[in-house]
Formats: C-alpha cells, sequence, structure tokens
C-alpha cells in the first residue's frame, strides 16, 4: 500500500492521474484515526554527501552572538509575518536585515537537520548572506515601500543558479556546478533581495526515478513534511521549498513546475504557490525538463507576498523563446492587492467547482466563496484525455539539459549529456540512484521527428485548453476551482497559469489546498481571487511542532 501511494505521488506531478482517484485517497486518509497512521518507509533519510560542517562554518561567529534574547525578539516581528509587517519594522528600526537573516538561520540550523524534528529542507546556505545583509543596513536609504523584496531573505529551489553557491538539481553528478546567476536571480538582487540559500528537490525536478518519494535527493536526503514528519506526502519537486515556507525558514521561496511541482508542494504545506503562465518568468539559468512546459514560481506564506515575489522576479529575459514569444506587459500585481474589498471583489465574480470533487474541505471552500458573495457554478469534468504527454517530458529533456550544460552550467562540468549522467551514477548506485534512475532511461529510449513531436504538443495544447475553456466560456467564469494539483496536467499544457491557497486540514492534519485555474496572463486576477478567499478564510496555520 505505501509504495503504491509513493507511485500515485509521482505520477500526480507529471503525468495527469485522473483526478477521482486522488479524491478517493484523500477521502480515505480523512477517515484514518491519527493515532494509528503508519509513518512512511524510505530508503534513504538523511544525505549521505551533504558536509554539514561546512553547511555552517561561514556563520559560527555570528550565530554564537545572536542571543535566545535576540532570536524571540526578532521572532516576535517576524515569524508567521508578511512582507509588509517586517518591512514596517525594518522602517521603524525595531529589525534590521541582519537581525532577520540570523532568525532564520537560526531555525534552519535549529529544525532542519540531525534532530527528532529535522525537515531536511534547505541543501545550501548563502555564505555571504550576513554580510550582505549588513550592508543593506549600512546604506542610507533603508526602504520606506512595505511592499518591498528589498533586504527579504529568498530561498531557492536547487534547480536555479545562483553564484556562490552550486546548483546542483540534488544530484551528485552535479556537486560542483558552480553558475552564474539565473534571470530570476538576477531580477531579485536587483530588487534588493537577499539570496538565503538554496532549498531541497526531488532529484531532477522528480524526474528521475520511477518509484522514489517525493522529496527525495542524493544531496539533500528526504525532505519532511512539517505538519507530520513521516506521515504526510511533501509534494514535489519543489519540496524543500513549501516545507521551509510552512517552517518559517526564509520569507519566501522559489519553486518551479512542470506539472504539479509548485502546486503540488505548496498544497501539501500549506502554502500559496502560483505556478504563472509558462515564459512570464525567465527560465534561463534553470535546471530544464521541458523548454515547452517548464517555470519557475512564487511561493510564500501569504498571497501578499506571493504578489511581491512574482512583480519582483518579472523582466523580459531575450534569450528565453517563450518569454519572447509571450512578451508579456509589465504589470503590478501588488498594487491591485493593497486596497481589496475581499467580499465585493467576490460579488462580481462567477467561479467554477466540480461536482466529482466530495472533499469536504473542497465542499468548505466553495461554500466560504458562495457566503462572500460570488457566484459558483457546479461543472461536469470534461472526459478529455492527454496522450503523449510523459513523451513531452522525455523528448524535451534529451535536449533541453544537453542545452543547460552548455549555456548555463559551470564550465567545468564533466558531464554534457544524460549519457553521461547515467553512467557516472551507475558508477555508486547507492548513494547516487538508490531508487534507480528509470526514467532518465526513458528519456534515452524516447525519440520522435520533429513533425511527431510539434504534433504531439499542439494536441496536448489543444486538449488542456479545451478542457477549461468549454466550461468557462459556456458558463462566462472567471475561473475555476479545483484542489491541491489535480487539473495540473492541464493547465501546464495548456499553459495556464494556477494558484493555490491553505483551505484547511484533514482529520489527520494533512493540508489541502484550494487551487484557482484561469486563462494565459490572468495572474492579476488570480492573485486577487487568491487574496480574497483567504482573507475571508484565513485556513493557514504553522505546524504545531514548530512553533519556538
Amino acid at each position: 500500500m505505501k509504495k503504491a501511494l509513493l507511485l500515485l505521488a509521482l505520477i500526480l506531478i507529471f503525468s495527469c492521474k485522473e483526478e477521482n482517484e486522488q479524491a478517493t485517497t484523500s477521502t480515505e486518509e480523512m477517515e484514518t484515526p491519527s493515532d494509528s497512521i503508519p509513518e512512511r518507509e524510505y530508503a534513504v533519510l538523511d544525505s549521505q554527501v551533504l558536509d554539514k560542517d561546512a553547511l555552517w562554518a561561514p556563520f559560527a561567529k555570528d550565530l554564537e552572538k545572536f542571543s535566545e534574547a535576540d532570536y524571540n525578539r526578532v521572532k516576535s516581528l517576524a515569524f508567521e509575518k508578511a512582507i509588509p509587517q517586517i518591512q514596517e519594522a525594518v522602517s521603524n528600526g525595531k529589525l534590521s536585515y541582519e537581525e532577520l537573516v540570523l532568525f532564520y538561520l537560526s531555525r534552519i540550523k535549529k529544525y532542519d537537520r540531525d534532530n527528532a524534528l529535522s525537515l531536511n529542507s534547505v541543501i545550501a546556505l548563502n555564505p555571504d548572506v550576513v554580510a550582505q545583509a549588513r550592508k543593506l543596513d549600512e546604506q542610507d536609504h533603508i526602504t520606506k515601500d512595505y511592499y518591498s523584496i528589498y533586504g527579504m531573505p529568498i530561498l531557492l529551489k536547487d534547480n536555479i543558479n545562483a553564484a556562490g553557491m552550486p546548483t546542483t538539481a540534488g544530484a551528485v553528478v552535479f556537486e560542483d556546478n558552480n553558475a552564474e546567476d539565473a534571470f530570476i536571480t538576477q531580477q531579485l538582487k536587483e530588487n534588493g533581495a537577499l539570496i538565503l540559500g538554496k532549498a531541497n528537490l526531488s532529484e531532477w525536478a522528480y524526474f528521475f526515478c520511477n518509484d522514489c518519494p517525493s522529496g527525495y535527493s542524493a544531496i539533500g536526503g528526504q525532505t519532511l513534511n512539517p505538519y507530520g514528519r513521516k506521515i504526510h506526502d511533501t509534494g514535489g519537486s519543489s519540496s524543500g521549498s513549501g516545507v521551509s515556507m510552512a517552517a518559517n525558514f526564509a520569507v519566501a521561496a522559489v519553486g518551479s513546475e512542470t506539472s504539479g511541482s509548485i502546486l503540488s508542494p505548496s498544497s501539501a504545506n500549506s502554502v500559496v504557490g502560483l505556478k504563472p503562465t509558462i515564459g512570464l518568468l525567465s527560465r534561463g539559468g534553470i535546471v530544464p525538463i521541458s523548454s515547452t512546459l517548464d517555470t519557475p514560481g512564487p511561493m510564500t506564506r501569504s498571497v501578499i507576498d506571493n504578489a511581491i515575489l512574482l512583480e519582483a522576479m518579472t523582466g523580459l529575459d531575450s534569450e528565453d523563446s517563450k518569454a519572447v514569444a509571450l512578451n508579456a506587459p509589465k504589470a503590478d500585481y501588488v498594487s491591485a492587492l493593497k486596497d481589496l474589498d475581499a467580499k465585493a471583489f467576490l460579488s462580481e465574480k462567477r467561479l467554477g467547482y466540480y461536482k466529482s470533487y466530495e472533499d469536504t474541505l473542497y465542499v468548505q471552500a466553495v461554500a466560504a466563496l458562495q457566503d462572500a458573495g460570488a457566484t459558483l457554478i457546479e461543472l461536469e469534468r470534461p472526459e478529455i484525455d492527454l496522450p503523449n504527454f510523459l513523451r513531452v517530458l522525455n523528448l524535451d529533456m534529451k535536449v533541453d539539459l544537453p542545452a543547460y550544460i552548455a549555456s548555463y552550467g559551470a564550465k567545468d562540468l564533466a558531464v554534457k549529456d544524460l549519457n553521461d549522467i547515467t553512467a557516472f551514477n551507475k558508477e555508486d548506485s547507492v548513494v547516487r540512484m538508490p531508487y534507480g534512475q528509470g526514467l532518465l532511461y526513458g528519456v534515452l529510449k524516447d525519440s520522435a521527428t520533429e513533425e511527431e513531436f510539434t504534433a504531439i504538443k499542439d494536441t496536448l495544447e489543444r486538449n488542456g485548453r479545451e478542457f477549461f475553456d468549454e466550461p468557462l466560456k459556456a458558463n462566462n467564469l472567471d475561473a475555476v476551482l479545483s484542489i491541491n494539483n489535480y487539473m495540473a496536467g492541464y493547465a501546464a499544457v495548456a499553459k495556464y497559469p494556477a494558484i493555490t491557497v491553505p483551505m484547511g486540514y484533514s482529520e489527520t492534519n494533512q493540508p489541502m489546498g484550494l487551487t484557482f485555474i484561469a486563462p494565459t496572463l490572468s495572474e492579476d486576477l488570480l492573485l486577487r481571487l487568491a487574496y480574497a478567499y483567504e482573507s475571508v478564510s484565513q485556513k493557514r496555520k504553522a505546524p504545531a511542532d514548530f512553533l519556538k
């Protein structure tokens, strides 16, 4: 049974498993008494590769000076607080950016590894981040914009390049991939963000092994869910980004998604995750699966923080063909949320929900939106397939990963393509591939002509858009409502954005998310819908074991 559940979790990420099967699993788990839930069994728990002493060596002196009293004072100003609240405390002289960094470093050191509550969510730390924060504090101008990313410590999923730290994708073969900043990393730095470190992930963004658990990588070990360690799945592949947000290890985190890899761990860890329109954010300098479907996206504890982070990462990357083709106008996602009247906004919105989803929390979320004034329309789920979905990932990765290595990887990487990578892993399979590398073998075996591949992608995009567009148009809807990442595959191939917001917890304390999906470049609408639902529901709570 456990192996079946792990396999189901994998399928959720990239192959559009039927949503009614997912809902059945959810219902079964909700009916299980919490004191009888068996712990998951993992072949590998802790990293056999990560040098934890080296990880913490740059911060020893600074953390020694950061007393428990300092920690508790900063905690009162930062724990579970949104960016505007933190920036106000800095502006009023109650908090410095250096103290904020030391607070998050203290929490990571306290909870993330080598103890009974370890989560294994952080894979690397920026050795210069304290000095960088101190430099910001020394500037004559401290930002008065409470909605700014300036000075905010951010974690990046470890498939996103950041100078000063290797970008591993969780794989030993990339352990020394010391590359230059990704485009979105540059954007964050230009807007004053502090890159705190890298978050663990499902290795190769969960496109590596056939039946491995989500959240596992050879470099980072097994990421665990703070709402139920070894009980609830972390979701993947942006597992560390979701877990680190839930446990308050940074102000915000960046994940990436091909199909469900932001929505899944955000929902599983009770945080807000936005999968943007493909091309809205640059993919340059991000280890890829699929140039057709990949996108980075913000993962945060609140919707306002999500908008702030999204806005800070936007910018046209002339080297990203999807970004150039989309040519999205510069949007102000934050202003629309500052004075939003949730009920007045919702009273003008028409939302579709699927009656086949009988999950209790989903029913309650639909009722909450209806009570707040929104018009809710019950929908039948379209019977539309996504043929050859897996082949898009196979065919893209075979080309896109070598292209990343050549254009964005460290110049001294010893591998150039997937043949080199799979051969490297076989040299020490126990450490490098304890769950095998079946999906990479699948990539190597797959092939298609350019015409065949184009036809596959065209069919998928057409089917994905039909899945959403028919009910949207027939009912004059603004968006449709889903659960977690249940419709992630359809949103992926349609290239439609989606956002998930905490909608509560099952009887076993398993977090669940309400997901809004709308057509291309609807990020502004989705953020307002998510903000309005968040305002009327207020469902997020920090995990009980990580409150101190």
